[in-house]
C-alpha cells in the first residue's frame, strides 16, 4: 500500500448508471494560483498508433470553484480546454479568491475495444488516455484516483498501487504513470499465480469456454522464460486483463496488459495456442517499448502524432519472439513453429504492397496507414508487425551462423536493455543497427538497404541453409485472375484487386459486384470452381455491377501463381546443420 498522498491533482470516477455507458469524472486540482488553467485531454494511447479522438466521446464539461461557483471557460482546439479563475481585483496582486478548482465532465464508453472504454451493466474498462485530462505543463506531478458511486458486487482491479487506509483510492506518480494503468471495475474472476517470487494474476471478464488453469500454468512458463533473458522481472507485480468477447487485440502496459479474445476461441487447440502467442506477445513489450523504446517515445506527446521509424523492432522483433516463447516454454514443439512461420511467409509474399513499402516507411507512416485500410493497401502497404517480424528471424539466424551460436538476437535484447532499458533512454535507429552489428559481428548496411530501406524481396533460403531448412513453394490450382471475392448481402464482392493482374487491367475495382462469368451467375463460394474451367491465356467475360451500373469486361487469366510456402527440412541435412536447428529450436537431441 503507498502512504497516503496529497496530491494537487485529485480524480473521482463515478458510475451511477451504468446502463447509459456515462462515466462521471471530476478533477479537483488544489492550491491553484494562476488566472487560467489548460486542459488537455490525449488524442492517442501509447502502444496504438493511431490519433484516436478521444475527446469525442467527452461531454458536460464544467469548472467552479471550491464553493460550487460556475467558472467561465472555452475550448480552444478539439482537445483543450481553457478555464478562467474567479480574480480577487480588491487584492494588490490581483490573487485567486479560492484557490480550489473543480473540473466535471461526463466520458461516453461503449466501445469494447483494448485501447478506449467500455460501460456496460457489468463492469467498466477505462483507457487512461481515453479518460483522465492533463494539466499542461504539470504532467510530472501525481495524481490520485478515487472510485466514487459504483455497483455494490463491483471489483475494482488495477496497475495501481492503493494509497494507505484508502482502498478506493490509488496513486499515479505522473500522468505518464496515470495513462499507462487502465481500470477493469466490475463483475470479473481473478486467477492468482507467482512467477519469480512475484505476484502475478489474471482478470477476466465475460463468459467463456477457457480452461484458466491451464491459461495461468502456461503463461506462468512463458513469463520464466521471457524473464531468463533479462535476468529477471522488472516489477513488483503483473496483471493480465482478459476480455472474452468476439474481438482480438492486446495493448500493452508497465505493468499489466489488456487482452481481448473470442469467447469461444479457447477450446480448440489451434486457436487456444494463438492465443498463448497474443500472451507472449503482450508481456514481451514489458521490456520491448515499455522500457526499451525509440528515442522518439521516450517522452510521450499526447496530443500529436510521435513518429519513429523502428516500430518493425518494436513490433515486428516482439512478434518473432511471440511465436519462439511458447516454443521454449514448450507449449508447442518445432513443427508447429515453423508452421506459424510458414503462414507468416505466406502472408508477406502474397501482399502486393512488399513491392512498393519499405519496412522504414511502414514503421514511420503507422499513424496513416496501418490502422487505417482502404481499397488499395493491399496493393502499397506491408505491416511492419509482419515483415518486422520476418526480418528479425533472418536477423536471428544471421547472428547464430556468423557466431557458431554463440550469440543471438536474445544478446541483441539484453544489450538493449542495458544501455537503454533500465534507465528507459530512448535509443536512437543508429544505436539500435550499432548494437545488432556488434553482435553480429558483421556489416550491416546492405542488409538495412535491402530489408528496411528497400523493398528487396527477402532471400529466406540463404539464410535458412545453415540450419537445414528450404523454402518450398506450391501454385493455385486455378488461373491467376488478380481479384479476390466476398460475400456481402447474398452477392459476390470483389474485395482485392491485385495492381497491374488481369482483373486490375480490365477496370474492375474493389467493391464492384460480381454477377456472373460468361452469363452464368457467379458466387464468392463458387468462383475458385468456375475458373476451374479455363486455362491461361484464355479470355473470360465478367459481368458486374459497378457504382449501380451494369458491365461486362474481358479480363484474360494467367499461369496460377504461386500462394503457399513451406518451411521443410532439406535432404541428408549435414550435422553442423542439424546442430544449428536443435540449438536455435530447442529441440532435444
Amino acid at each position: 500500500m503507498k502512504n497516503l498522498y496529497s496530491s494537487q491533482f485529485n480524480y473521482r470516477l463515478s458510475i451511477p448508471e451504468p446502463e447509459n455507458h456515462l462515466l462521471e469524472v471530476e478533477l479537483a486540482i488544489a492550491d491553484w494560483q494562476a488566472e487560467f488553467i489548460d486542459l488537455k485531454l490525449p488524442v492517442w494511447t501509447p502502444g496504438s498508433y493511431l490519433v484516436r479522438e478521444y475527446a469525442k466521446h467527452l461531454q458536460d464539461f464544467e469548472a467552479t470553484d471550491a464553493s460550487g461557483t460556475p467558472l467561465s471557460w472555452q475550448k480552444i482546439s478539439k482537445n483543450h480546454w481553457q478555464v478562467k479563475c474567479a480574480i480577487n481585483s480588491d487584492h494588490p496582486n490581483n490573487s485567486i479568491i479560492n484557490s480550489t478548482i473543480k473540473i466535471r465532465y461526463r466520458i461516453f464508453c461503449n466501445e469494447l475495444t483494448v485501447r478506449t472504454n467500455h460501460i456496460d451493466r457489468t463492469h467498466a474498462f477505462l483507457t487512461g488516455a481515453a479518460v483522465f485530462m492533463y494539466v499542461t505543463e504539470h504532467q510530472q506531478q501525481p495524481y490520485t484516483v478515487e472510485i466514487g458511486e459504483i455497483k455494490d458486487n463491483w471489483q475494482i482491479a488495477t496497475a495501481l498501487p492503493a494509497l494507505e487506509n484508502a482502498t478506493l483510492t490509488f496513486y499515479a506518480k505522473d500522468f505518464d504513470t496515470l495513462v499507462d494503468s487502465p481500470f477493469e471495475i466490475g463483475m470479473h474472476q481473478r486467477y492468482e499465480f507467482t512467477v519469480l517470487d512475484k505476484p502475478h494474476s489474471f482478470v477476466v471478464w465475460g463468459q467463456h469456454n477457457a480452461d484458466m488453469q491451464r491459461i495461468v500454468k502456461d503463461t506462468a512458463a512463458i513469463v520464466a522464460v521471457e524473464a531468463e533473458i533479462f535476468g529477471g522481472l522488472p516489477y513488483d507485480r503483473y496483471d493480465f486483463i482478459l476480455h472474452t468477447s468476439n474481438g482480438f487485440g492486446g495493448l500493452e502496459h508497465k505493468n499489466s496488459t489488456v487482452l481481448l479474445y473470442n469467447r469461444l476461441g479457447f477450446r480448440k487447440e489451434e486457436s487456444y495456442l494463438q492465443f498463448m502467442n497474443l500472451v507472449a506477445h503482450e508481456f514481451f513489450h514489458t521490456w520491448n517499448v515499455k522500457r526499451i523504446r525509440p528515442k522518439a517515445l521516450e517522452k510521450f506527446d499526447y496530443d500529436n502524432e510521435n513518429y519513429t521509424s523502428s516500430l518493425w523492432f518494436s513490433e515486428g522483433t516482439t512478434s518473432y519472439y511471440d511465436q519462439i516463447f511458447p516454443l521454449r516454454a514448450g507449449l508447442y514443439d518445432a513443427k508447429h513453429y515453423l508452421k506459424l512461420v510458414s503462414k507468416a511467409i505466406t502472408r508477406l509474399q502474397t501482399t502486393f504492397g512488399r513491392n512498393v513499402q519499405s519496412l522504414y516507411d511502414s514503421s514511420f507512416d503507422t499513424w496513416i496507414k496501418l490502422y487505417r485500410p482502404d481499397p488499395n493497401t493491399h496493393n502499397n502497404q506491408i505491416s511492419y508487425y509482419l515483415k518486422g517480424e520476418l526480418v528479425s528471424l533472418l536477423l536471428d539466424l544471421l547472428i547464430r551462423s556468423k557466431t557458431n551460436n554463440l550469440r543471438s538476437l536474445d544478446r541483441v535484447m539484453q544489450i538493449m536493455w542495458e544501455r537503454f532499458g533500465k534507465e528507459e533512454i530512448g535509443f536512437s535507429e543508429a544505436e539500435l543497427h550499432e548494437v545488432i552489428e556488434t553482435v553480429a559481428g558483421v556489416d550491416l548496411s546492405n542488409f538495412w538497404n535491402d530489408y528496411l530501406y528497400g523493398t528487396k524481396e527477402l532471400d529466406y533460403n540463404y539464410y535458412l541453409e545453415p540450419f537445414g531448412l528450404e523454402l518450398r513453394t506450391s501454385r493455385q490450382d486455378i488461373p491467376f485472375t488478380g481479384m479476390t471475392l466476398k460475400t456481402k448481402n447474398g452477392l459476390a464482392e470483389i474485395e482485392k484487386v491485385e495492381f497491374g493482374s488481369p482483373a486490375q487491367k480490365a477496370g474492375l475495382s474493389t467493391g464492384d459486384l460480381v454477377i456472373a462469368i460468361a452469363g452464368i451467375r457467379v458466387t464468392a463460394e463458387n468462383f475458385s470452381d468456375r475458373l476451374r474451367d479455363y486455362t491461361s491465356g484464355e479470355t473470360i467475360t465478367v459481368t458486374t455491377f459497378q457504382q449501380d451500373l451494369l458491365h461486362t469486361v474481358e479480363v484474360t487469366v494467367q499461369d496460377p501463381i504461386c500462394n503457399h510456402f513451406d518451411l521443410v527440412q532439406i535432404t541428408n541435412p549435414s550435422p553442423n546443420q542439424e546442430l544449428n536447428l536443435r540449438l536455435w529450436l530447442s529441440i532435444e537431441p
